[in-house]
């Protein structure tokens, strides 16, 4: 670690002076600006200009990518913050499969769009501006979605409703694009502290946690997909589940909900109680798979894996929850509260 003498100025002005290896490696000059940021445990960092621009472009080259490898790599540029995203050839003209992947792309993402497309070449541009959103927002959204989801899977299960399956199948997209875009944040945040506090953060130190929680999210809204797929999928064969069962996976499904939204109430809310209240609810819902399980009555083989994997998944979004409640915790007490006293 190198260390700086500081120096008095005047009667209430303290100065030091910058490396210079640092100043030439960001082209700080003399009466150029650069950015202070004052963070937590007595932190203060010193940014270049150059850093409150964004890394706005990017070119994919397309010649050696099939049309998975590129629709893959327009997703990795729009997680890493790109303002505009070019695909070209260097040779001939764009295939199909590869304008085709373009596009598949741009379903995907949020705020993305083509603004310019000729023969060899194609840009992309993100509309979505970092202030727009907080990542405490979309972390809620993500939440309240994947609910939506596994509320409407069940009650396609108990109903034998396969429209209402594929209502929730298609929520399963606005999922993905919220988990997406809350990653582009995070990196952005990552790679530009001045942008922290604009997606609701007064420090990057929260990011790697927000990271695992959006991921654990996703996990939960592929979770009630899995539910809505085996009713979507029966072809007329759905499982027969009598009133006495399906009520018994309602109230499972009531704690599940309760348990998910407490989780994120604790990460958004930096509330140590809160996830003590998952850690409870946690507990009183722990055997319940094996519960309903042991209870069923008489079924096709068949018809006991399909009520299964509907509680094997409802079990796992419980458990992905319960993971969001210890980020919560570590969150927490990192903070002074009336838990803990940081000296």
């Amino acid at each position: 670690m190198e260390t700086r003498k500081v120096q008095r100025l005047g009667p209430s002005t303290l100065a030091m002076t910058l490396p210079a290896e640092w100043a030439k490696e960001h082209n700080v000059e003399k009466g150029d600006e650069v950015s202070l940021r004052m963070g937590g445990k007595g932190t203060l960092t010193v940014l270049p200009e150059s850093a409150s621009q964004e890394d706005s472009s990017a070119a994919i080259r397309a010649d050696n990518l099939d049309a998975d490898s590129l629709e893959r790599a327009i997703v990795a540029q729009y997680v890493l913050g790109r303002r505009v995203i070019h695909i070209e050839k260097e040779d001939g003209a764009l295939d199909s499969e590869h304008i085709n992947a373009v596009y598949q792309a741009e379903t995907q993402l949020m705020g993305l769009g083509v603004i310019e497309e000729t023969p060899d070449r194609i840009a992309i541009r993100c509309s979505v501006d970092p202030e727009d959103f907080t990542l405490d927002n979309l972390l809620e959204r993500l939440e309240s979605t994947g609910s939506t989801m596994r509320g409407e899977a069940i009650k396609a299960l108990a109903h034998g409703n396969t429209d209402l399956a594929e209502r929730a199948l298609n929520r399963e997209r606005q999922a993905n694009k919220i988990f997406v875009l809350l990653l582009r944040l995070i990196f952005t945040a990552y790679q530009n502290p001045n942008l922290a506090r604009a997606v609701g953060l007064e420090s990057g130190f929260p990011l790697i946690g927000y990271r695992s929680v959006a991921k654990n999210l996703e996990l939960t809204a592929d979770n009630a997909e899995d539910v809505a797929t085996i009713v979507a999928d029966a072809d007329g064969d759905i499982p027969d589940v009598d009133s006495k069962t399906m009520r018994r996976i309602r109230e499972f499904t009531d704690q599940v909900d309760e348990l998910t939204r407490t989780a994120v109430q604790s990460v958004v809310e930096r509330d140590y109680d809160k996830t003590v209240e998952c850690r409870t609810l946690f507990r009183q819902l722990r055997d319940r798979e094996q519960d309903v399980l042991d209870d069923l009555p008489e079924m096709t083989n068949d018809e006991v894996l399909q009520i299964r994997e509907v509680l094997v998944s409802l079990q796992q979004t419980a458990q992905y929850a319960m993971r969001n409640a210890e980020i919560a915790a570590n969150l927490a007490l990192n903070e002074e509260s009336e838990h803990v006293q940081i000296g």
